[in-house]
């Protein structure tokens, strides 16, 4: 995909530096990353691209991928912030906003802000809700496998030789791994509960059903507190599912309408 450095200027941050990534033309959507950074969302993006004839905006977070972070931004409301500041810039009317595990989380605040730009969310196993008797899993002391086992229905195909990992790629995990320990050091926010109301867009809230992260009930809190909304449950499906069922979360995407109830 071709890639662009945005500068942004905002009042809090000053001027940011923005990586990104960019396909296709036409309906845009802008994609809000997990914490395993960018690239678990090169190959959905293209997917996506393709499929639904759109333009597809790949940012990456600040501080991740080896990226620029200013210090001021540190926290995830920050982050929606910067993206508001960001769609103001394009000026794209009828964006809609996909977001994985704390992409999601940034993609709900930047929905609460009411830029105007955005027209519709899509929550994606999504952290940053506090849901009694279903914690955020702490993936922080465990090895990468049992991570692994955690996040994927199967595993499997997404395992990785560490030795085969180059210098570069073990630096920009542990960047990535910095900067999510900046902008959310805890994966939830007390008060999002009583916000979530707010929104006044359709939200389509997708969610794995194998998801040893951020389980089910979490989803369906999710889309239980927000007004015009929708759940999906995909079977066989982790906490990343543009990963590891991309075509599931397509056909939930472009086969959900704008103002789907609430549903399951």
């Amino acid at each position: 995909m071709p890639r662009v450095t945005y500068r942004i200027e905002t009042e809090k941050f000053g001027t940011v530096p923005l990586v990104v990534d960019e396909r296709g033309d036409g309906r845009p959507f802008l994609l809000l990353h997990p914490g395993a950074g960018p690239a678990s969302m090169g190959v959905f993006a293209e997917r996506l691209a393709d499929r639904a004839q759109a333009r597809v905006i790949v940012p990456t977070h600040p501080g991740f991928a080896l990226t620029e972070r200013p210090d001021a931004l540190s926290d995830i409301a920050g982050l929606a912030h910067l993206y508001a500041a960001f769609l103001d810039e394009l000026a794209l009317d009828n964006v809609t906003v996909i977001g994985n595990s704390i992409g999601g989380w940034i993609a709900a605040e930047l929905g609460l802000l009411g830029t105007p730009w955005v027209r519709r969310l899509v929550l994606v196993d999504a952290v940053g809700l506090d849901v009694p008797g279903h914690p955020v899993t702490d993936v922080s002391g465990m090895a990468p496998p049992e991570i692994m086992q955690h996040a994927f229905h199967d595993p499997a195909p997404f395992l990785q030789d560490p030795a085969s990992l180059s210098e570069a790629d073990r630096a920009a995990l542990a960047g990535n791994q910095n900067a999510l320990g900046v902008y959310a050091p805890v994966m939830t926010d007390p008060s999002l509960a009583e916000r979530l109301p707010e929104l006044e867009i359709p939200v389509l809230v997708i969610w794995g059903a194998s998801d040893g992260i951020v389980d089910p009930a979490v989803g369906r809190a999710y889309a239980e507190a927000i007004p015009i909304s929708k759940f999906v449950l995909l079977v066989d499906t982790g906490h990343m599912p543009q990963l590891e069922s991309p075509e599931l979360v397509l056909d939930a995407l472009l086969n959900t309408g704008d103002d789907a109830a609430a549903a399951a």
